[in-house]
Order: C-alpha cells, then structure tokens, then sequence
C-alpha cells in the first residue's frame, strides 16, 4: 500500500513507534517556532533543561502577539527572548516584522520538513508542504534540545477539489466549509490532506490560509503537496533551492475522503460564537455592522490585501464602520506601500495596524459594546475580542470590504465586476529584522536578561497514590482555551507571571473560581466534549497547575490541550459512560484511589464521598506519559 504525504514525512522522521493509527509515535522535528505570549514560559523552560545551545536545523523567536507596550511587562519579555535567543542559537524576528506564521511561510518554511511551534495555528506552513504542528511550550523547549516530538498516529483523510472558485469566493470559504462539513471536532485524531485537480488553481498563501483553519477542526495538521505552484512561490522569495517535490501515491490509503466542488461555494461566514456556526452571506443581508478587521495569520498575505485595495480603490467606507487592515509582515506592508496599495487602503478610511496579530489575539481594536465585528480571522470564541458581549463573525477579506463599504454585512458578489490582481514574479526581500544568534564562543559570556514581571515556572511534585479534592468548577462542551486562561491587552502582558495571571483562569465561565481553588487547595475540575480546543497556550495548563488542579475529567479532549495536561502533571482522565457527567456537581467531594496501579490498567474509579456513588474513568495513556504523570511532568521527567 502506497503513502500519503504526511505518512512519507513522518516515516523520514521516525524516530520510535509503529505507523499505525492510534500508536504513540515520535518524531525528529527540523525546525521550532515560538511567539512572544507562549514564547517566555517556553525559553524558561528550555533554560530549566540546562541545554546550552538549540539542536534544530533551524528555531526562530517571532513577536507578534503582545505588541502593545502600555507598560514595561511586554517589553521585558521581548527583552528577554531577545537575549535568551542570541544566548541559545536561535534567530530572533522583531516587533514589526510580522506574524510568525505569514514569516514563516515566506522566508523560512521547507516542503518535506518537520515544523512544531508553540502556537496552534502552526499548521499554516502545511501549505508549502512541510508537517507543521502546533504544540505546548514545554514539546517545543524539547525538541529546541534535540529531544522527540510525541503524538498519537494520526488517521489521514483526503479532501479532494475540483472546479474553481467563483469571483468574490476565497480559500477563507474552502475553510469555512469544511468547518461546516466536520464542525470543530470533526478533524480530532486526523491528518488532512488536500488534493484533486481543484488545488492547482490555489496560490501557496491560499493554501496556507486552508490549512491555517485546519486547527478548528481539532486536526493534528493539515496539508497540501509540494508541487509547481510551491516552486513558483519559493521562487518568488529567492528560496527556489528550497524546493522538494511531494505528492501521495496513487494508492494511498484515506480513512475518509470528502469532495468540494469550488465552483459550487459561496461566500459564507461564521456566526458567533463558534468558527462552525456557518451560514452563506446572503442569509445575513441587511446585518448591521459595527467593526471589521482585516489581517491575522489567515488572511494578511500580499494577494489577500492587493484584493483589499483593488476593492476599496476610490471609494470610501460606511461612516458609521471602524475598518482596521493588519498587514501579516513587512514583506507585505513594503510592496503594498511601493505599489501604491496602501494609499489606496488608506484612502478609504482603514486604519493601518502594525504588522502583529493585533485584534485577532484581543490586542486591542476591541469591538464596541454588544458590536457586530466582522473578521477575516480564525477564531470567533465569545470575549476573545476583548469585548464581552460583542458578536464577532468570520469571513473572507472580500466579505469583509464589502461590510465596510455599505455598514451592513453584504454578499460581496453584488458589488460589480470581478477583482483581478498581478501577483509579482519577485517579492521584496529584506531579512534584516531577524536578528542572528551569537556564536557559541560568543553566547559563553552572554546574560540573559530578565525583567520582575518574569516569575519561576510552577513548581510541580511526584503523582501521589491517592487524591481527594473538591470538584472546583464544572463546566460544558466545547470549552475552549480562551476559556480557561483568557488573551486579550489587560492580560497578556502576564503571560510571564503565572502568579498573577492565575486571578483571571476561567474567569469567562465563573469569575469566583481562582479564589475558590486556592481556598480549596486541590481541586477537580469536570468538563464537557472537546475540552481545551482552540489554542496551543501551555497557561491553560500551568495556570491551573498553580491553583492546585490534580485532575481534569471531560467526555472528550482536544490534542494539544490534554498533551499540555499531562506535561504540567495534570491527570486527564474520560467518562467510560458520559452519562456520569451529569451525575456531578459543583462542590462534590472526589476520591482518586490507586492511582499508581490504575493508570497503567487504563482505567480508575472516582468515589463522590458527597453522593456515595463512583464512575468509572479512562485514561489511554502511553507507559512513556504514565511515567512523565508520575514524576511530575515533562520537565521533572526530562531532567530524571
């Protein structure tokens, strides 16, 4: 039987384990990616690893996400990764120069090559054909050390296209309806692989937006073949050397294989507050809108933002509409101003954000109250916007012009003839805002230099035998990231001070429980299916670690959040029945026996000492994670 991509890359990176689905595998990871809100927790903990010098081919430190500097927090941590990746070998990308993953994708991602970053949207570089991933800051400080990367085998599936895409229909739409198609659990345990004759009409910053938004469905990555388009783009960059072709062999096998005709797609959008809650355009006409953004890792390319001024180009947007256009790097920003773009964006009455994740991480540009926001960006989760009760919509950039320009949100098909831009046979290219490490005699002499805002690493302990704990907080399906340790400007600068960031852990869902668990000292914490998707932020772990969670219970976990469990020392466990979920409540007090014996048998009983009832837990556990849970996670595992 023949291989998909993904399965050749995996097998030239195999380090130990069987390419068989469901086995635990590990791999040789080539290149490793940070941002600044995961970055700090990650350097610490590659520091605490006591390597001195990183094993990658290649790692780079972006700064993209706190951006804001409305105190010295966010500049002490930059100063920090500054230093720690000039001490330790690792590139460094500064305030400015763009979204790690819009960098990324331009100047320094490899067809063939194995990518892990400490951001879950990682997965963008599967459209050049590398196997990227998103992963917790502690897999990434790993891996910075030449250690392996561990996941489950995932299963494949193959998305065939055909047709092409209508006038005013984008790669955001693909996106959007496989969401509609899988919703956002429907790619958990799965690699995605795109192909047909479909993606040969499909640019590489198409294509990375496609696979950008693989990580709403829960997928392990997502990823397109290496083919004459790649080569044109990396050619386009001056990396033509880079080049590798890849293609699936004709009799590869897919656990499920879905067809898209893009001819049939129309602009469509993601109602709040869910990236799967999709409708078409057209249902919506008539929707007032309030605020619209244009940018983020999925949507900041050259060719998305030359269709953004070619549509805005002598006109003027909606009086009553805040239209914000966030360039994805520097590279973009300086050929949309040589061009004359710009002048055209900012003509219209946009405002022009730095070249930064910016709104999308909920720094700043936060909506009105109750505002109708529409993005072209990933995710829609309630409060991620920095505004509570706002009602934010996902869409394409030219759904997006279109809301801008008549106040309500509009199917773009309606407001002429087609958009047609020239892409340059040549970008612009100037690396000079990737600062290059020391050398290892320079990096002997080197101080890292750390502000007060960064504080040690929660201190983990060995797994007791037994816990009892009082069931702290109870919560539903879907629970995501920002759920649990929320972004936006008033706390992110925190990212390096879990102490302090703790006040605010699930705070969206029960304002009173980071008081409660440390009144409580160990706690449980129940949730619903799909627990932790969204984010790969290593906080949602560390934070609760810190507030004394021992053992989190769901019906179902997302991939990178129960590996980030397990690597803080939390026990993940699953109901064998779900119905046992609603047989628990708030305040419950719970007993974990045996737990030594019992999670090497896979199975453990809870005892509710409140109801007099026990349930029966699962946990599918590798023997490799048995004994990381038992010394008190990766760290404390690494070092032993």
């Amino acid at each position: 039987m023949g291989l998909t991509i993904a399965q050749k890359i995996i097998k030239n990176h195999l380090i130990s384990g069987k390419m068989e689905v469901g086995e635990e595998i590990a791999l040789r990871i080539d290149q490793t990616l940070t941002q600044d809100a995961t970055g700090t927790m990650a350097y610490l903990e590659f520091e605490a690893i006591g390597i001195p010098r990183v094993k990658t081919e290649l790692s780079v430190a972006y700064i993209d996400h706190n951006t804001l500097q409305s105190g010295f927090e966010n500049a002490d941590d930059h100063r920090y990764i500054q230093s720690v990746a000039k001490k330790h070998g690792i590139r460094f990308s500064r305030p400015g120069n763009g979204i790690c993953h819009q960098v990324h994708l331009e100047r320094f991602g490899v067809p063939g090559k194995t990518l892990i970053g400490s951001d879950s949207h990682t997965p963008t570089g599967g459209g050049i054909g590398m196997l990227a991933m998103g992963a917790g800051g502690m897999d990434v400080a790993v891996a910075m050390g030449g250690g392996a990367y561990y996941i489950t085998m995932p299963k494949m599936y193959k998305v065939n296209l055909t047709g092409k895409l209508n006038p005013f229909v984008s790669a955001k739409d693909v996106s959007l309806e496989i969401l509609r198609i899988l919703s956002v659990k429907g790619g958990v345990g799965a690699i995605i692989e795109w192909g047909g004759e479909g993606i040969k009409t499909l640019s590489v910053p198409e294509r990375a937006t496609i696979t950008n938004m693989g990580t709403e469905l829960g997928a392990t990555t997502s990823i397109f073949p290496s083919d004459e388009i790649t080569l044109e783009f990396l050619k386009a960059q001056g990396r033509e050397k880079d080049f590798v072709e890849l293609k699936s062999d004709e009799d590869a096998f897919y656990d499920r294989i879905i067809d898209i005709d893009l001819s049939q797609l129309k602009p469509l959008i993601a109602m709040p507050h869910s990236p799967d809650n999709i409708v078409t355009v057209e249902s919506l006409k008539d929707v007032k809108v309030d605020q619209v953004c244009i940018g983020s890792c999925t949507n900041s390319s050259l060719s998305d933002l030359l269709k953004v001024a070619k549509i805005l180009k002598g006109k003027k947007i909606d009086d009553s509409v805040s239209l914000s256009v966030s360039p994805g790097s520097k590279q973009v920003l300086s050929m949309l101003a040589d061009c004359g773009a710009l002048s055209d964006i900012l003509a219209s009455g946009a405002r022009v954000l730095e070249c930064a994740c910016g709104p999308c991480i909920g720094m700043g540009f936060s909506p009105n109250s109750a505002g109708v926001s529409l993005r072209t960006f990933n995710r829609n989760f309630e409060g991620r916007s920095g505004t509570k009760d706002a009602k934010v919509y996902l869409v394409s950039p030219e759904v997006a012009v279109a809301a801008a320009l008549t106040g309500f949100i509009t199917d773009p098909r309606t407001l002429g003839e087609e958009v047609k831009i020239e892409i340059p046979k040549e970008f612009k290219i100037d690396d000079s805002a990737v600062l290059m490490p020391a050398t290892p005699e320079e990096a002997i002499n080197l101080e890292v230099l750390r502000g007060p805002n960064i504080k040690p690493l929660p201190k983990t302990e060995e797994l007791k035998d037994e816990i009892t704990a009082k069931l702290t907080l109870k919560v539903g399906d879907n629970i995501t990231t920002d759920h649990i340790m929320p972004a936006g400007s008033k706390i992110l600068p925190y990212r390096s001070n879990i102490p302090y960031l703790s006040k605010f852990c699930f705070a969206v869902c029960d304002e009173t429980f980071a008081e409660r668990a440390l009144e409580n000292k160990v706690s449980i914490v129940v949730g619903g299916t799909n627990y932790g998707q969204g984010s790969s932020r290593e906080h949602a772990a560390l934070v609760p670690l810190y507030l004394g969670v021992k053992a989190v219970i769901a019906k179902s976990f997302a991939r990178i959040h129960v590996a980030n469990l397990i690597n803080a020392g939390i026990l993940p466990f699953v109901f064998e029945d779900e119905k046992d979920y609603d047989k628990l409540s708030q305040g419950d007090e719970l007993t974990l026996k045996n737990l030594h014996s019992s999670l090497k048998e896979g199975k453990t009983i809870l005892y509710n000492k409140t109801k007099n009832e026990t349930y029966n837990l699962v946990s599918t556990l590798t023997d490799r994670q048995i004994d990381m849970l038992m010394a008190g996670g990766l760290l404390a595992y690494t070092k032993k």
